[in-house]
């Protein structure tokens, strides 16, 4: 037998005007979002703060993408909860909407998903937090950015790496290599697999730990659980938010078992009011109040005292406050105490926290569950907080669309389309009815064509 091979006929060139091609016309959405960075001068803005990370590739070369038409991919990322940059770049290939929002036609081939790689290089944390700050001036010129009650809060996700491959950090023997070991003294076979996992299962002593475990291929993914309670390989995003609108002011992804209530709280949360001067130069902090609601996980007091020093409102519930000997503290940790327990049982304090779980988790929500970052797709903490930058830019830029239009995502502009829609058509049909119920109606046909063959059901 022989292998059947089919002839493949060969498309020739051939010639096709340039007005018969299909319209490159972006969405109504879209269309909105571009209008937004037009007003606020998003491009020319971004061009001037990345323009130092280029200048290496002016000298000769390919030159560089454009860093507004990489922003804009990660916007269409966002908007259409797609978790890849393959799959990011293949949307805005396909889309005729994604490719005019991104100014390609279709005779030009959009950027490759390994360009995303270089580009991320490229630019620094410093320069997408320039970019970040351009839209919370422009939050600040509508009045979205009050900047006097903050909250924080931290979430989970799932790494780019997985159990499987941990190793030990001092031998550098990989885990099931270790639990095989531990099997044939046990007088079980190595060999049979199901065996030496029951036997995994029910070890005593069985623990898992970041302090001696390692992944070799994401070193910074650390073992904790995940939003669903497995155990995995996570990372802890952080978001610093304005809780009078929902901005976030700042961004980051932490390793997966970092503290929040670690020696480094006050410096994360001064560095949001930091830029929150930024972006508003004209308040003079002296003489604007911030508070900062939290849930207990971030409750320490040497933290609390050095915010409360530096000014800042801390409204954090204690979570060891039933088993603290008052006797035991000194006069200066009693007076912390006192404030804080004054400040979150205040009615001021109470709302702020109420704020707090609207806020802070519709913002985890839009970005890691909508925007397609639950999982992560990259590795380092350094990668994925300027991925996790981009995306909370582009949760800024859809509360600003959500104020100026009343829609701030795609879904939520394809939901209000369907609305509208059907309003309309409810709308129509009441009119259908009222006419029809008129005394002045008169029917064109005979009542007995709207009978149906049983006579059980009548139109009325």
């Amino acid at each position: 037998m022989f292998e059947r091979r089919e002839r493949v006929e060969k498309q020739s060139e051939f010639w096709v005007q340039a007005d018969q091609l299909p319209a490159v016309t972006a969405s109504a959405f879209y269309r909105r979002v571009e209008a937004t960075l037009q007003k606020m001068d998003f491009a020319r803005q971004v061009w001037a703060i990345c323009e130092p990370c280029y200048a290496e590739a002016l000298r000769g070369g390919r030159p560089g993408i454009d860093p507004v038409v990489y922003l804009k991919m990660l916007m269409v990322g966002f908007f259409e909860n797609l978790p890849s940059d393959r799959a990011i770049a293949a949307r805005c290939e396909d889309s005729l909407s994604a490719r005019a929002f991104l100014g390609y036609g279709l005779e030009e081939a959009t950027p490759e998903h390994s360009s995303f790689t270089v580009i991320r290089d490229g630019l620094g944390l410093e320069q997408l937090e320039a970019v970040h700050l351009v839209l919370l001036r422009a939050l600040r010129t509508h009045g979205l950015l009050r900047g006097r009650q903050l909250g924080i809060d931290s979430s989970v996700i799932e790494a780019n790496a997985g159990l499987r491959a941990l190793c030990q950090r001092n031998s550098e023997e990989s885990y099931w290599d270790y639990v095989r070991a531990l099997a044939a003294q046990a007088g079980i076979d190595p060999q049979d697999t199901k065996a030496v996992r029951r036997f995994d299962k029910k070890r005593e002593g069985r623990k898992t730990s970041n302090a001696e475990w390692v992944n070799p291929h994401d070193v910074e993914a650390k073992i904790g659980r995940t939003r669903d309670g497995a155990c995995d390989m996570t990372y802890k995003p952080e978001h610093v938010t304005d809780l009078e609108s929902g901005v976030i002011l700042r961004a980051e992804v932490r390793p997966g078992d970092a503290a929040d209530h670690d020696e480094t709280l006050c410096e994360r949360v001064l560095e949001s009011v930091a830029t929150f001067s930024e972006a508003a130069p004209e308040v003079a902090l002296e003489s604007h109040p911030v508070a900062l609601g939290a849930d207990e996980g971030y409750f320490a007091l040497g933290q609390i005292a050095e915010l409360q020093a530096c000014g800042v409102r801390t409204v954090i519930a204690e979570p060891h406050a039933a088993r603290r000997n008052p006797a035991r503290a000194s006069a200066e940790e009693r007076r912390v105490l006192r404030r804080a327990s004054r400040a979150r049982r205040s009615p001021s304090g109470q709302a702020l926290l109420r704020k707090r779980g609207e806020h802070l988790e519709r913002s985890f929500a839009h970005v890691l569950d909508h925007g397609g970052l639950r999982r992560a797709s990259l590795r380092g903490c350094e990668k994925l907080s300027k991925r996790q930058k981009t995306a909370a830019l582009t949760y800024n830029l859809s509360v600003l669309l959500r104020h100026l239009f009343g829609v701030g995502t795609l879904k939520q502009a394809l939901a209000f389309g369907r609305a509208a829609m059907r309003v309309l058509f409810y709308r129509f049909l009441q009119w259908i009815l009222a006419v029809v119920a008129a005394p002045s109606f008169k029917a064109p046909i005979s009542p007995q064509l709207f009978h149906s063959n049983t006579n059980q059901h009548r139109l009325t």
